[in-house]
This record gives C-alpha cells, structure tokens and sequence, in this order.
C-alpha cells in the first residue's frame, strides 16, 4: 500500500536565514570564475568555505588572449587564487597541492609536468611552484618574471607592479637555475645592478624598470615554454 503524500504549508518549511546569502555569493563567484566543471569546483568552494580558508574564486572573469591557440588549462586568474589558497604556509603538502589543483577544475599532467621539473618531495615551496606555474604562463624567463611581479605585488591593477627585492631575487635565481643555460656570473650581475634600481625604491623592484634594463631582453626561453 503506498504512503500518504506528505503534505508541507509554508509555515511548516525553514528556511536557514543565512541560506539565502549563501546561494547568492557562491552565484556571483562562479559567474566570476567560469569553472569548467561547476560540481567540482563548487565542492572546493563549500569545502573551503566550511574551514574558513581562502575561497577558489577569481578576482574578475578573465577573457581569453586574443593570441592564444589552445586552452593552457592554468591562466593568470587561476595561479592567483593558488597563491592566495597555499602561499600563507609556505611549505605546501602535494598532496594538498593536488586537491587545490583539482578542484580548479586543471589538467592533472600540466601538474605532473611541473613537479618534474625540480627534485621535490612530499612537501614543496610554494614560491617555487608559483615559479614554475608563472613559467606555464610565460613561456620565458622575462614573460614569467612579470607573471610573477604581477600576481606578488600590492599594487593595483595597472600600477608599477612593485615586489621586494628579496622576492624577486629568489624567482629569478631559481628560474635562471631551472633553465640551466645562463651563466651564474651573469645572473649575479644582473641581480646586482637591479638591486641599485630597487635600493632608490625602497627595497622594491618596479616591473617597468625592469623590463627596460638592458640584460632583461636577452632572457632565454624556459624548458616550459611549450604549452602543456
């Protein structure tokens, strides 16, 4: 014998009062973010929203480059959220690394291909991967240095793109070093003469200045300069 339908009036339903905000700006960010796959993406975003740690959402929708052929899988946009997710640690799980990377909604084997790159273990920095994502991005060590610059500095959009010196150090010997074909005198006088630059801004490297410097245009192209 079947059951009765229940039936429900309005007084009888609950709405929990926060719901409704809720729906709202979880709509309003994967309208900003374009997620390839909704589901998966949004369960990272209610898993992060649960633990109260950075949301996988994009600062603005991202148009495509006019330029570009193929779908690169990472963008600007997305190695922004990255950053914001996993920099505060410093030392980032792969594993952790996998999850966040997954719930983007990004090709597996781009990350494959940018672990291999360096010897890491268990555990990887994530100013290194950030490296490594900008190279993705750039193709060469001047294009990836301003990715770098751009998602680092505080500046606002369309500013001087100022980050530390300390910072820009660090990426770039690290850069140089992955691409193994710029002699470490070299990188060390260039590293030297921006310096003078960033000690007349504070401690800070300006991206036009640096893009104008006369050893930036001679930058040679990196092992990832083809797309995954």
């Amino acid at each position: 014998m079947p059951l009765p339908e229940t039936m429900f009036c309005a007084q009888q339903i609950k709405v929990p009062p926060e719901l409704p905000d809720i729906l709202k700006q979880f709509t309003k960010a994967a309208i900003r973010t374009q997620p390839r796959d909704v589901l998966q993406w949004a369960a990272g975003y209610f898993s992060a929203l649960s633990k109260g740690e950075p949301l996988p959402v994009k600062e603005r929708i991202e148009m495509p480059i006019a330029t570009q052929k193929t779908d690169t899988g990472l963008t600007l946009g997305l190695l922004k959220i990255l950053h914001k997710q996993l920099a505060p640690k410093t030392l980032v799980n792969v594993a952790e690394l996998k999850e966040k990377w997954k719930y983007l909604c990004l090709p597996e084997e781009q990350l494959k291909a940018i672990l291999q790159l360096d010897s890491f273990s268990e555990e990887v920095e994530w100013m290194k991967i950030l490296a490594l994502g900008c190279s993705v991005l750039g193709g060469s060590l001047l294009s990836s240095m301003k990715y770098a610059c751009e998602i680092l500095t505080t500046d606002p959009d369309g500013g001087p793109a100022h980050i530390a010196f300390q910072t820009f150090s660090f990426l770039y010997s690290y850069l140089a070093s992955i691409d193994g074909e710029i002699p470490e005198e070299k990188i060390e006088a260039f590293l030297i003469s921006i310096k003078k630059q960033a000690d007349q801004q504070a401690g800070m490297v300006q991206l036009r200045n640096f893009l104008t410097h006369p050893s930036t245009l001679s930058l040679s192209r990196l092992p990832l300069s083809t797309k995954q």
